[in-house]
């Protein structure tokens, strides 16, 4: 028998002599796979980031898995998906593709300044980006696919939902059923674009269809004032498109800083996009010339296309989780506990469909937790503190660590806030007038550092290091011993000595920049 055979029959049965145990973590009684007699002691419904984290790292400690998952289409439905989810078909990885894409727009202005002289005009070509994209998707989703396939878990294609505590039924594509039972059950399915209950919402579409469109709108109205909406209105009007971003807020990007969002609110104004804030749509209508979009001021705009950018609600709506007594929310989210455990103790559920920190990587991290906690021994919890995030806004906004607003509704002593605005170097010869900003949060009576956040050319780059900074607790004396690398962004974060100004936990933020 060849090394590998004997390999895979060696992981698939190492569960079957496992004896049943018991670990238990701070009053948390979590049981081991033993095979029993069971089809598997893993299946996963959902093959996004985290259904395939869990299941190869599940099947890494020698549980039997399977996993099912839709049939590969760009653009998701009740009856389509594919491996790899949603962050890499239909989000994260498409979405920064076409980011990159944008950006040349810029790059090639800035250019003459450096002494490249571009005579004629400089056509996009977006079938061909978006051709591209498609393949790298696809390319991706046959990753996957070898990922699982190399790790010994077992891939079944079609929709699954829940018969009992420990059976799965999967409706296969031709429409044909069956069913396969399971130890323990993980639910990864994600989440879905929703769309805003006005007239004529059929004639938008979500950010599935707009990594997908068939041609470049010249004009594109979007509502919403999250990350995506913000990225889509950079990536449009990079592209040469007029974009007009509506949202309800005063500024974008609720839940971030505040200093921070007017920052971003300045740049996409000072890139030419349009912004409505403390606006909303009421209305959409087809035309001769496009789409006629009336506003709850009574405003009318004429579009090409019309994207909700109104946030996502969790895919469970099909997963017949009343039928094992799954508890979920009043939006449809699976109530987890700290270990990602449902209602049922046998049945977890990680990633959006949980929404908790809807962010890809925190949905590894939640699947890796899992894994360990039932088939590694290792009782796990997820640890949600100082986890990094990026809006890919062109220029990109990153954070990590507490808000000054968070850190002051947190803060036992004043809180001191350190900020840099400065003309990046490269801006000095192209002349472009877009300030790169950056702050620090720190706790004065303990000068750890509480939060970074940075609005600028390679934002996320920078703040990944700041991520590991704050996570070994690091003090703001430790960011000011800390030599800079020059010249550089960058060194900026180490070398904000002077205060910006201190505030007490009872007083209200204000700004300076």
């Amino acid at each position: 028998m060849a090394t590998s055979a004997k390999l895979h029959l060696a992981r698939h049965a190492r569960p079957r002599s496992m004896a049943r145990k018991m670990l238990k973590d701070e009053g948390v009684e979590v049981a081991v796979a033993d095979g029993g007699s069971y089809d598997y002691d893993l299946f996963v419904i959902g093959a996004g980031s985290g259904g395939v984290r869990g299941s190869r790292t599940s099947a890494s400690f020698g549980a039997k898995v399977a996993i099912c998952e839709l049939p590969f289409h760009p653009i998701s439905s009740d009856w389509q998906g594919g491996h790899g989810g949603t962050c890499v078909i239909r989000g994260c990885v498409p979405k920064k593709i076409l980011v990159y894409g944008s950006s040349f727009r810029g790059e090639f202005e800035d250019a003459k300044n450096f002494g490249w002289e571009i005579n004629g005009d400089i056509n996009f070509n977006w079938k061909k980006l978006l051709e591209n994209k498609t393949q790298e998707i696809v390319r991706l989703n046959g990753v996957y696919q070898r990922i699982l396939g190399n790790s010994g878990v077992t891939m079944i294609e079609g929709a699954g939902s829940l018969v009992d505590a420990h059976t799965v039924e999967v409706t296969k594509p031709d429409g044909s059923k069956q069913r396969y039972t399971a130890k323990h059950i993980l639910i990864a399915t994600g989440s879905r674009a929703q769309r805003v209950n006005i007239p004529g919402k059929e004639l938008a579409i979500t950010s599935d269809e707009a990594l997908s469109l068939e041609e470049l709108p010249k004009r594109a109205v979007i509502l919403g004032g999250g990350y995506i909406a913000v990225e889509f209105a950079s990536i449009w009007k990079g592209m040469g498109a007029q974009v007009d971003l509506f949202y309800r807020k005063e500024l974008p990007l609720r839940g971030f800083d505040d200093e921070m969002r007017t920052v971003v609110a300045s740049n996409l104004e000072g890139r030419g996009i349009r912004l409505h804030p403390g606006t909303n749509l009421s209305e959409l209508t087809k035309t001769a010339d496009g789409i006629k979009v009336v506003t709850d001021k009574g405003e009318e705009i004429i579009a090409d296309v019309v994207l909700f950018a109104t946030g996502r609600t969790p895919n469970s709506q099909r997963l017949n989780l009343e039928a094992a007594g799954v508890e979920v929310d009043n939006i449809g989210a699976i109530k987890v506990d700290d270990y990602s455990r449902t209602s049922v103790p046998n049945i977890w559920a990680v990633g959006d469909v949980t929404n908790r920190i809807n962010l890809t990587p925190v949905a590894l991290m939640e699947a890796t937790c899992f894994s360990k906690t039932v088939f590694g021994g290792q009782p796990t919890k997820p640890d949600y503190r100082d986890v990094p995030c990026a809006v890919f806004s062109i220029p990109p906004l990153s954070v990590v660590g507490l808000s000054e607003q968070q850190a002051l509704e947190e803060a036992k002593s004043d809180v001191l806030v350190y900020t840099s605005s400065f003309n990046p170097m490269k801006n000095s010869i192209s002349k472009r007038q877009e300030k790169t900003v950056m702050k620090l949060v720190v706790d004065s009576e303990t000068d750890r550092v509480l939060g970074a956040s940075m609005c600028g050319p390679d934002a996320p780059e920078i703040i990944q290091g700041m991520a590991v900074a704050l996570k070994c607790g690091a003090t703001k004396a430790t960011f000011d011993s800390t030599v800079g690398i020059h010249p550089s962004a960058a060194e900026e974060f180490v070398t904000m000595r002077t205060l910006t100004r201190r505030v007490s936990p009872s007083s209200k933020p204000k700004t300076n920049l």
